[in-house]
């Protein structure tokens, strides 16, 4: 119970970081909170939506539920399961859209670490930016990992109907369990603890460069695609609706804004 207990004061503490940073960017938005109840079992949630001059939807959720019957083929009987995730879809086509997740689960027999962070140029991927992001995993996790977790995200992030990655990549990793709970967990920690560093410098690149109608557009469509993955082949949105969750929460990762 101790260790749900560091674990969820973790998430928790990390979300209130990341809801200051992105909400230090609006003059007039401020994060939406809106708790929810899980009817499946104990527990519940909290979403965190904003809408503003720069995000035209941020979402950055926390979740902490139990039940009787873990609903994934990985697992049996009773699971806890406690996570926080975080989307965001900029107004700027030359900002990108950045998905962080970090999740902890607990079942019968077996408990294991998820989680990780991915970019998402929509139509404008800039090297400069792709480097950043994934110098600051490599600096987080060190060499080996970083080379597994990247190759994972590389495969879980592929759209099989379109033949390639959703964005540049960056790192995944689920089911992990070393054996050393302790050495796992800060491992797991030093991934989210590193979130912000990802991101914001690209944010400060990008939210205020010139963009056309044109670029507006092609940002739209390629939103498609990230919409298209989301309702296809997410796990965390499988898992959400096959344990009960709320769907609003579990949509959250949808942009308000999108075209085919």
């Amino acid at each position: 119970m101790e260790q749900r207990e560091e674990i969820i004061a973790f998430l928790k503490t990390l979300r209130e970081e990341i809801l200051t940073a992105f909400g230090g960017y609006e003059n007039y938005a401020c994060f939406e909170r809106t708790p929810w109840s899980y009817h499946n079992g104990t527990g519940g949630g909290e979403m965190g939506v904003m809408r503003g001059q720069f995000f035209e939807k941020a979402a950055v959720n926390w979740s902490g539920i139990a039940g009787d019957n873990f609903p994934m083929k990985d697992g049996t009987g009773p699971f806890f399961a406690t996570g926080i995730s975080l989307i965001t879809h900029m107004q700027n086509p030359h900002a990108p859209t950045v998905h962080m997740n970090l999740r902890y689960i607990e079942t019968n027999d077996m408990h294991w670490f998820g989680g990780g962070y991915d970019l998402t140029p929509m139509g404008f991927p800039y090297p400069e930016d792709t480097e950043h992001f994934h110098k600051v995993a490599k600096e987080a996790l060190g060499e080996e990992r970083y080379v597994e977790f990247s190759s994972n995200a590389k495969d879980y992030f592929f759209i099989p109907h379109w033949k390639k990655e959703r964005g540049v990549g960056g790192i995944f990793f689920d089911h992990f369990n070393s054996g050393d709970f302790a050495s796992d967990l800060q491992m797991w920690k030093r991934v989210g603890s590193t979130f912000l560093q990802t991101i914001l410098p690209i944010y400060r690149r990008r939210v205020n460069q010139p963009y056309t109608p044109e670029e507006r557009e092609v940002q739209l469509k390629m939103r498609a695609h990230y919409v298209e993955f989301n309702l296809l082949y997410d796990r965390g949105t499988q898992f959400g609706f096959a344990s009960g969750g709320n769907p609003e929460a579990i949509l959250c990762s949808l942009p308000p804004l999108v075209k085919w």
